[in-house]
């Protein structure tokens, strides 16, 4: 029997935008923590430990990026110079690959498959399946009680929907590196003024608000639960997506009313940071900078202690012609075929990522806590799923990490491992110098050798 409706004409965009969109549209119910939260926390305790990951899409200058010289005793590459003034603080492993992102398309698997070293399941986009858990998840779902957000997701791009019929993936898989479970993408935000809005809304919680939005979300299970009965298969699957969404939001609003939840206090005051412009930035580099000083007050605050941020989406065609030297797109250049004049842009955008990387560096650098820096008590990777774009290639991948963990990472150094080293050996490294408790990470075969201190 067919156990389809066929009356639908209830059921239009808009209604399902009023039924459910109205929690995804209250940011602040993540940060509803923090009404039990309380000035108790003392300014002077251990500073926390906090990992970011910055991802360059479409890979690098390969021979461009390997510095001279190894372990203490190395000169950075040229992609890597504007590093040199952080060198004492820098790990910088060669020859990690992720084994898992060998095979399939060119950039999706190694997009989605970044920061969970596994093979994501192919698909036009009903069943998104990164096969496991993100590294920066596992981090934070080890301190997520502790801070008001427990994790930024961040990006530039918006995400991209519709399917690449050269590769027959769904575009969604190259918008996300960060999974909060092997089928739950984590939505990134990127309009700075949002982002700052959400985390000043986190530190400044006003009252009840917490009760208020515990009806809301009521209100929104159940005009989720009538709409179930009119869908199709399809769409009842995108409901329960969602569903799983709200129930993450529903939880956290029941940490805000329980008076056992952890106390907290931010570090800094968010007027540390100017508001951005309500419009997103027509320039590139400033909304790039925008949305890491972002990253910047909200490990100054402690709003959250992880985050990820997306320079570009998979086959990102971003422009990059406000470069000089550059006329052309990073996907495009990216596949070079060995020509010259590509091969002189591609170098000349890698570069500018890795400035990027930089910018946020010196402002974390910049922040005292205690007689150290917030950048000194943090992990900050940078890296790409790929090494040269125009291969596709997953092996060698460029790879740097900064800060010392207040003190877990041994840096200033350039180490080269056998060929073919996990890239979970580096995940499980940053997991415990994190405090997390794991002795392996995806297919590890424990942490780096040479990065703890």
């Amino acid at each position: 029997m067919n156990h389809q409706p066929t009356h639908r004409s209830g059921i239009t965009r808009r209604t399902v935008l009023r039924g459910m969109g109205a929690a995804l549209a209250i940011p602040w119910l993540e940060a509803m923590q923090t009404q039990t939260l309380h000035a108790d926390l003392a300014k002077d305790v251990d500073a926390p430990v906090r990992m970011a990951v910055l991802f360059a899409p479409n890979g690098t200058r390969a021979d461009l990026w390997t510095p001279q010289g190894e372990g203490t005793e190395f000169k950075l590459s040229p992609t890597l110079q504007p590093l040199e003034d952080f060198k004492q603080q820098l790990l910088i492993p060669t020859n990690l690959w992720n084994q898992a992102s060998r095979s399939g398309d060119g950039h999706y698997v190694k997009t989605s498959g970044f920061l969970t070293c596994t093979t994501i399941n192919k698909t036009l986009g009903i069943d998104l399946n990164a096969n496991g858990t993100s590294m920066d998840q596992v981090a934070a779902q080890s301190v997520g009680r502790q801070t008001p957000l427990p994790s930024l997701e961040l990006g530039i791009d918006p995400v991209s929907v519709g399917v690449d019929r050269n590769v027959g993936y769904t575009r969604v898989y190259g918008a996300h590196i960060a999974w909060n479970s092997p089928t739950s993408p984590l939505a990134r935000e990127v309009n700075p003024r949002l982002v700052y809005e959400r985390l000043y809304r986190a530190g400044q919680p006003q009252s009840k608000t917490a009760d208020q939005d515990k009806l809301l979300l009521d209100r929104v299970l159940d005009d989720a639960r009538q709409l179930d009965r009119q869908l199709g298969a399809e769409d009842r699957h995108r409901l329960k997506e969602y569903l799983q969404s709200v129930r993450s939001i529903e939880q956290r609003v029941q940490r805000a009313t329980d008076d056992t939840a952890t106390r907290w206090t931010a570090r800094s005051s968010f007027d540390s940071v100017p508001k951005p412009p309500a419009k997103l930035p027509d320039d590139h580099q400033e909304h790039v900078r925008l949305m890491l000083d972002m990253i910047a007050l909200a490990f100054q605050t402690d709003t959250t202690r992880v985050s990820t941020f997306m320079f570009g989406n998979a086959v990102s065609g971003k422009n990059f012609s406000f470069l000089d030297g550059v006329t052309s797109g990073h996907h495009d250049v990216s596949h070079h075929e060995n020509k010259e004049e590509k091969l002189k842009q591609y170098a000349i955008i890698s570069r500018w990522h890795v400035e990027q990387y930089a910018y946020l560096l010196t402002r974390l650098a910049s922040m005292p806590e205690g007689d150290s820096t917030v950048l000194a008590n943090s992990m900050i990777l940078f890296g790409s799923g790929l090494r040269d774009g125009n291969g596709h290639d997953p092996h060698n991948l460029p790879l740097v990490l900064a800060g010392q963990a207040g003190g877990r990472l041994e840096t200033g150094k350039h180490l080269t491992f056998s060929q073919d080293t996990p890239l979970a050996n580096l995940y499980a490294a940053m997991l415990t110098a994190f405090g997390c408790s794991v002795d392996r990470f995806a297919d590890s075969t424990g942490p780096l050798p040479g990065t703890l201190a």
